[in-house]
């Protein structure tokens, strides 16, 4: 038996806003942070084989202090649990974190209190993951159909999804999961690439930065707009001019528009073939979703990466909101209610290509797509994950693009652990 006996929680930044990567038109200058969690216990084991579970909240900056203050007040409760339970039912664990009486009242299931929960369960599967010799992504894609059930929670779901149903979904993808697996390892999952994209980057970058993305492989690159219409027309027209006629475009617009507005500016870019529009108005308003995407169409409307929730996904599914569910690492609670708007999304036949623009998020989000790709839909076809091509040499483990697909990660855990020498350099003094 071992137990909990520490979590460490670190205010960690990077000086992004100093080149604009990731600039957009609601933060023009954002400064890629995360709250970083480790949790250790007192197992020889875990301490011989170097053993210890992370997770991290990813912001953009100021704030990420009170991120880092509900992350460790959370943490905190886990000192002294035993190991081996909290690890063998960590739908439970879930649960209990949640559904907490207090905590809850913070939220509910949204915001930072939500996103700390995320971080702890996490951090759990990394530790889980690692005591069991696997990536992430082969842990879950090997679990029995009922087991993953178990994971989930359907309070708020069942008149969209059921227990029931979740489990014929998983039942009916058994089949051939070690033919999808192989095919995984092989061939990886398909990218597309966001790096050319940031608003504000020059017109000489923007340019090199898309003819480089074909050159690397790429079919499909984003570009962010929302500011001015005529710059973003400008600006479109070099990229398509960069790309060819072959290569998707995307467009993303990061809340900035309300639904009219939304509605008009996107017909009037429709002209460059767009693969999406991405987050065109407040990530809470399910209807404008609707009422947009049906203004829109057919450019597909894709959305996700600030969606509180379970329930918000459930909704926009329900209304016809979102034609891309992009699910996120690190902004619901964790890996089990990813689980559950996987579950949802393939429940109404709509494809998943996570948001992954920020420090970590590519290589967390990875281990979720290729679960879904071997033991739920089955498919990789019209999905791919976003590439973000800055901060991975943070990570011990970081993420491997060859020929623009995600080559599976073999190391044992999630992907979350940072080098202790890039923790130690970024930790944020006041």
């Amino acid at each position: 038996m071992s137990k909990i006996v520490a979590v460490d929680v670190t205010d960690v930044r990077f000086p992004t806003s100093a080149d604009l990567d990731g600039s957009d038109a609601m933060n023009p200058d954002p400064d890629y942070s995360a709250a970083y969690l480790r949790v250790g216990t007192d197992s020889d084991e875990d301490s011989a084989r170097g053993h210890a579970g992370y997770g991290f909240v990813f912001t953009i900056g100021r704030g990420n202090d009170v991120q880092v203050a509900a992350v460790r007040s959370l943490a905190e409760r886990l000192i002294g649990r035993d190991a081996e339970e909290l690890l063998a039912d960590l739908g439970g664990v879930w649960r209990e974190l949640v559904y907490d009486s207090q905590w809850r009242w913070l939220g509910p299931e949204k915001g930072v209190s939500h996103m700390a929960v995320g971080a702890v369960v996490n951090a759990l599967w990394d530790l889980r993951a690692k005591r069991e010799g696997l990536p992430l992504w082969q842990l879950l894609a090997r679990l029995s159909p009922a087991e993953i059930v178990d994971l989930v929670d359907f309070r708020y779901l069942s008149d969209a999804l059921t227990r029931e149903e979740a489990l014929e979904l998983l039942t009916a993808a058994e089949p051939g999961r070690a033919e999808r697996e192989a095919t995984l390892l092989a061939e990886g999952y398909p990218a597309y690439t966001t790096t050319p994209g940031w608003l504000g980057y020059s017109d000489e970058k923007l340019e090199h930065l898309s003819k480089e993305a074909v050159a690397d492989g790429y079919t499909q690159i984003k570009l962010k707009v929302g500011s001015d219409l005529a710059e973003d027309k400008r600006r479109l027209r070099i990229a398509r001019d960069a790309v060819g006629p072959d290569v998707k475009i995307a467009i993303d617009a990061n809340q900035r528009w309300d639904v009219t507005e939304a509605i008009d500016w996107v017909n009037a870019l429709a002209e460059f073939d767009l693969a999406w529009i991405e987050e065109p108005t407040n990530p809470d308003d399910v209807l404008a979703h609707a009422a947009i995407s049906r203004g829109v169409a057919p450019v597909p409307v894709a959305t996700g990466e600030h969606a509180a929730n379970r329930v918000i996904f459930k909704q926009l599914l329900q209304a016809g909101g979102a034609q891309v569910v992009q699910i996120d690492a690190t902004r619901v609670a964790g890996v089990n209610e990813n689980l559950a708007i996987l579950l949802l999304a393939a429940k109404f036949g709509v494809r998943v290509c996570p948001h992954a623009g920020g420090v970590g998020l590519c290589e967390v989000v990875q281990h979720l797509s290729m679960f879904d790709v071997v033991a739920l839909s089955g498919t990789t076809q019209d999905r791919m994950i976003e590439y973000v091509d800055h901060l991975h040499e943070h990570f011990v483990e970081p993420v491997v693009i060859e020929n623009a697909r995600y080559r599976p990660p073999q190391r044992p855990g999630s992907g979350a652990e940072m080098h202790a020498a890039s923790v130690e350099q970024y930790t944020w003094a006041r």
